[in-house]
């Protein structure tokens, strides 16, 4: 919520948003508010964001959903149903169908501020209840209910380096790395243990400040809070899908090839498909994917990376689009969310770093055993699940010690 957020979408005047407050709390905002700057600080497709001020004081960040947004979205939603149709009509081969009915489910849901308002307040329950031990490290803007309709969303003002910002991260006394481990923590304990994603986790969306606590890194350095904005577009994974994602991305960063292929198939990859799934969620090759190197399935951020990425793109389009087709739509928005992630972890580190491989490893293993202990009754089937957990935590510990001997190669090195 910041300037340097103010993107290039299209603004409301502020005779539109007085007449969405008139109609919504049914005053101007100068009797809403006891200051409301007339000139958004941030703008996007649905609403946009101004400052103000509550009669107690209280800086308070106000979203405002543009004017007749809802015919708006209903006429692009029919425009791109037309043309998805269309294409899929002239080329077969490109059913993008699947977006349309997403569009069709989402979109409504986004337009309803009161619900992206009750996923906040979810969002750090689940954290609290789920994932205690980072629950201070995740935060969600307060919601002022009394000031908040289905068109309009009062929250409490947020100031923070945006996530990709690594100068002013640097300049708050965080280190970018903590950052990046923090990200990885929080949305691998969402996707993997409370099932309910948030799926938009762009840089705009995602501020980091120091830890209000105070608490500093054996380092001595701040560490860091991540703030998340916008609550909008959130996904579910049921019990089924959310074990099955986790095993597969266990079995991703331990190169268990029977653990990817089952699990593939599980989501409806098929066992034609699944080496494709494993490099689409990866962005390695298959060769890479089963390598049994501690690093194999970091992304240098290279150039001949890139063209490599692109070359499998251009190559496998049509395998692509039909794998698309295959997955529930819960995964593939679970891939767009894994492609921003990537984006702030390559901005935060020039690349993937091995310590966030381990985190997803560390995360996905704990809450596949997790929900084998809630399955499994019997003295003989829980002895099982531990003997498992015992040795997943020896390769979690060779993980670490790897990690360890890699930073000590490049400090000395250096």
């Amino acid at each position: 919520m910041r300037e340097s957020m103010l993107n290039r979408c299209p603004v409301s005047s502020y005779d539109q948003v007085c007449e969405v407050f008139k109609k919504e709390l049914g005053e101007m905002p100068d009797k809403v508010f006891n200051e409301f700057d007339p000139k958004p600080i941030a703008s996007a497709s649905l609403a946009q964001v101004h400052v103000a001020r509550t009669h107690d004081g209280q800086k308070v960040a106000v979203k405002v959903q543009h004017t007749h947004m809802t015919d708006t979205a209903a006429a692009d939603q029919a425009t791109v149903e037309f043309l998805v149709n269309t294409l899929h009509w002239l080329f077969p081969s490109f059913d993008y169908r699947w977006l349309v009915a997403e569009i069709r489910e989402s979109l409504p849901k986004e337009l309803d501020f009161l619900i992206e308002a009750k996923n906040s307040v979810k969002c750090l329950e689940n954290f609290r209840k789920l994932s205690p031990h980072i629950a201070d490290c995740v935060y969600a803007p307060k919601v002022y209910w009394s000031l908040s309709t289905s068109k309009l969303l009062t929250m409490e003002f947020m100031d923070g380096a945006q996530v990709n910002d690594v100068i002013t991260i640097r300049r708050l006394g965080i280190q970018p790395n903590e950052v990046a481990r923090l990200v990885s923590q929080t949305f691998a304990e969402m996707m993997f243990k409370h099932g309910f994603v948030h799926c938009d986790p762009h840089a705009a969306n995602l501020l980091v400040r120091p830890l209000p606590s105070g608490r500093r890194s054996i380092f001595g350095k701040r560490k860091p809070q991540l703030i998340l904005l916008d609550h909008g577009l959130y996904k579910e994974l049921d019990f089924s899908t959310r074990f099955s994602y986790a095993s597969l991305w266990s079995a991703l960063v331990f190169a268990d090839v029977n653990g990817i292929k089952e699990n593939s198939v599980k989501l409806g990859a098929g066992e034609d498909l699944y080496v494709l799934f494993a490099g689409i969620l990866t962005m390695r090759p298959w060769n890479r994917v089963i390598d049994s190197a501690v690093d194999h399935l970091v992304i240098k951020g290279t150039d001949s990376d890139r063209s490599e990425l692109q070359m499998y793109a251009s190559q496998y389009f049509p395998q692509i689009s039909e794998l698309l087709r295959r997955l529930p739509r819960v995964i593939l928005l679970m891939l767009k969310t894994n492609d921003c992630l990537r984006a702030v972890n390559n901005s935060l580190l020039q690349g993937s770093s091995l310590e966030t491989f381990l985190i997803i490893g560390k995360v996905s293993s704990e809450a596949v055993v997790e929900a084998k202990m809630m399955q499994k009754k019997s003295l003989l089937t829980w002895l099982n699940v531990w003997v498992e957990e015992f040795f997943l935590e020896a390769r979690l510990l060779a993980m670490q010690m790897a990690l360890w001997l890699f930073h000590v190669r490049k400090a000395l090195a250096w």
